[in-house]
């Protein structure tokens, strides 16, 4: 199962990365919107963490043109500030406001495409 990490917060990278590796997932890192939608042609996830706040295009951007190419995708928005009343947002399969404790995370993920 692959599973694509998109923020731009290297320490997120790095322990999204770390503790998903752990479950048994294959993890793929994008810095950048731009970055995240050439990983998701590249390699095809299985679902997408994505970040809300990044420099270059926005989560509810790089949201929309994943889901134009491929509807079923689950993606969960990540971020560190509440966006739940953003309509945009609802497109997503799941939206989780980040924290160290990344139970909430695998529990979702486990959810939507099982463990691998």
């Amino acid at each position: 199962m692959k599973i694509l990490v998109v923020d731009d917060d290297k320490r997120i990278q790095l322990l999204y990365q770390a503790e998903l590796e752990e479950e048994g997932y294959e993890v793929f890192i994008a810095g950048s919107g731009t970055e995240a939608l050439e990983k998701f042609e590249e390699i095809e996830p299985d679902l997408v963490t994505l970040d809300i706040l990044m420099p270059d295009i926005d989560g509810i951007q790089v949201l929309r043109k994943m889901k134009e190419k491929k509807p079923q995708l689950p993606v969960i928005m990540s971020t560190a500030y509440d966006y739940r009343d953003d309509f945009a947002v609802w497109a997503s399969e799941a939206y989780l406001v980040k924290s160290s404790d990344l139970a909430e995370l695998k529990n979702t993920i486990h959810k939507l495409i099982g463990g691998p």
